[in-house]
């Protein structure tokens, strides 16, 4: 388990896109972002599920937008990389159901779970250990049990695989209708701890 977590440290440095450094810094940085927007908090997750909070798509639709744009051109320009995942309906549909499941418990996602944990919630805590359980399990049963509930391999897919020469052009105006729409939501609001404490 050691070396698995030291290896992974060995693959980032040596990608040759960034040092631990300054992936570190990144990481410092997304935590404060989630902070500051207080998308990490159960109130905001379950008044964006029952559609009464407006934080979450907002910051969700700015960020895939701007995203979009930025990987793509990074990418062309040889500044990073990423790793297609084939699409598998079995393990999309299930997954996606243990994500929603999950979501509506805790409240969290995987990337407000860590932030919330180094605030001392105890409950995300259990949660991210019982997940890191189901990964193993997962792992060790892939082959007897869970390829075949994956389903068949229906390759990967970009969305600029049918636009030809107008790769960059697809992706400016995919990333830019995200942005607009971010900006269009409304933005309510409901009261988590932190209101709530300066109100009592």
């Amino acid at each position: 388990m050691f070396e698995r977590i030291m290896g992974m440290f060995d693959t980032v440095a040596n990608e040759g896109h960034g040092s631990i450094a300054l992936v570190f810094v990144i990481g410092i940085l997304f935590g404060g972002i989630i902070q500051y927007s207080r998308v990490d908090k159960f109130e905001k997750i379950a008044g964006f599920a029952m559609l009464r909070d407006t934080v979450v798509p907002k910051m969700l639709f700015l960020a895939v937008g701007v995203a979009s744009i930025g990987l793509y051109f990074m990418i062309e320009a040889g500044w990073a990389h990423y790793h297609i995942k084939p699409i598998l309906l079995g393990g999309l549909i299930i997954g996606g159901v243990i994500f929603g499941v999950s979501m509506a418990i805790f409240g969290k996602c995987p990337g407000t779970g860590p932030v919330s944990i180094a605030e001392g919630r105890i409950d995300v805590l259990v949660g991210a250990i019982g997940g890191l359980l189901g990964g193993l399990v997962f792992t060790l049963f892939y082959e007897p049990v869970f390829k075949t509930i994956m389903g068949p391999d229906l390759g990967k897919s970009v969305l600029t695989g049918g636009a030809g020469d107008y790769g960059s052009v697809t992706i400016l105006v995919f990333g830019i209708a995200l942005v607009a729409v971010s900006m269009l939501i409304p933005l309510r609001q409901e009261f988590d701890e932190a209101d709530l404490n300066r109100l009592g």
